[in-house]
């Protein structure tokens, strides 16, 4: 029996839980949460960082792991590359190269110095060395942690006056105590993302999705609402995927699961924002499957990959109507009880395909400042974009989330 250890206990990996357990994987997940649910559907449940690379080496190590993945578990896929370059299990790439993806600063030097289109950049320890720069950026600019995920610690700045506080929230979401200051970019259309699929560094599953954000959310860059298949045109979606399948062999990928995020910028050109060698939040992988069909299950592929299994045919084909996958958010700016949250009947009826309510009376709703937010997911089908409007649209009428007084 091959044996998978999964870096994370949130509810996005519990499907990635029970897939390895149709492919036969005795399963160990890893974290130093022990309540997280992931580790109640786990065959195994390991008390470490997942930030500690060295201590999850010793873990897999311990354990004689047959691969290791870090499925939407940002901060465990540097990690994850460690321990499967020093063990020589498979993974999506070498592990200096998951290094540079995992750190926007280095991301950012990389793209730069490799003459991809990016924005003006700088990364800092120094909460003061910004303010020798401010002519290097064109104002307005984003500020963010250089190591986290799921728009947590994010803030736009428009003002130089305001940069101080924009720091101290990026460094509040850190990791390792370095942020990121970049240009503001405005883009063409939607910015765009979704979880990739590349075997031998080629891309063979690229389905672009449309991120869309709630402006009255208490962080307006945390996406929201994402879309399949994407309204961007055929040659801006061909440009933005020969980027990013140039930078695949750059980098001298693999094979594996990718969450993307790129864009059209305002001036043509296409921009690579994020690309992260394991699966997305928000169970993105899932509702590709549903969306795309039975050859672009990624989710175990890349549990195929990890444990050395023969993959299965994938290819993106077209995409079955029009997918939406809606975060279930509070627009609350200061912590709520919930008293009970769900889905209007006929709502849920006509589009929902798949819920996952993960909020339960009694707990604290938090503003929605990041993914890390969410109350739940629901995948939905519709038949046209227009329909997609209307019906989102009015989401706060059919989302019926009530609190405690």
């Amino acid at each position: 029996m091959k044996k998978l250890m999964i870096l994370g206990g949130s509810s996005f990996i519990v499907p990635v839980i029970e897939k390895a357990h149709e492919l036969g994987c005795h399963v160990i997940t890893c974290d130093y949460l022990p309540d997280n649910i992931a580790h109640k559907y786990s065959d195994e449940y390991c008390n470490v960082s997942v930030i500690d690379k060295e201590a999850v080496l010793e873990a897999a190590r311990k354990h004689k792991i047959d691969g290791i993945i870090s499925f939407a578990c940002d901060p465990g896929v540097v990690s994850a590359a460690y321990t499967a370059e020093k063990m020589g299990l498979p993974f999506q790439g070498p592990y200096e190269s998951v290094r540079i993806l995992q750190d926007k600063g280095l991301f950012r030097k990389f793209l730069t110095d490799n003459g991809f289109n990016c924005p003006h950049a700088k990364s800092y320890d120094d909460k003061k060395a910004p303010f020798d720069d401010i002519d290097f950026f064109d104002w307005p600019v984003i500020v963010k942690p250089v190591d986290s995920a799921g728009s947590k610690g994010v803030t736009r700045v428009d003002d130089p006056a305001k940069l101080s506080e924009a720091i101290e929230i990026a460094l509040d979401a850190s990791h390792n105590g370095r942020f990121i200051i970049e240009d503001f970019l405005t883009f063409k259309g939607s910015h765009s993302g979704g979880d990739f699929f590349t075997i031998d560094g080629k891309i063979v599953f690229g389905a672009l999705e449309d991120q869309l954000f709630d402006k009255n959310s208490s962080n307006p860059y945390t996406p929201a609402m994402l879309i399949w298949p994407t309204s961007m045109d055929k040659e801006d979606d061909k440009a933005l995927h020969e980027e990013l399948q140039r930078l695949m062999y750059a980098l001298n990928m693999k094979t594996g699961i990718y969450n993307i995020e790129g864009c059209i910028g305002a001036d043509g050109k296409p921009y690579i924002m994020e690309v992260s060698p394991r699966g997305g939040g928000c169970r993105m992988a899932e509702i590709q499957h549903m969306a795309y069909g039975e050859n672009a299950d990624l989710i175990g592929n890349e549990i195929r990959m990890a444990v050395g299994l023969p993959l299965t045919k994938i290819e993106e084909g077209k995409c079955d109507g029009y997918w939406v996958q809606f975060d279930i958010h509070s627009h609350t700016e200061c912590d709520r009880v919930l008293k009970s949250l769900r889905i209007e009947p006929t709502i849920e009826k006509k589009y929902v395909k798949y819920s996952m309510i993960i909020a339960k009376p009694g707990d604290i709703v938090k503003p929605f400042t990041g993914a890390n937010m969410t109350l739940g997911d629901v995948f939905m089908r519709f038949d046209t974009r227009e329909e997609i409007a209307e019906v989102m649209s009015r989401s706060e009428e059919w989302v019926l989330l009530d609190y405690e007084d």
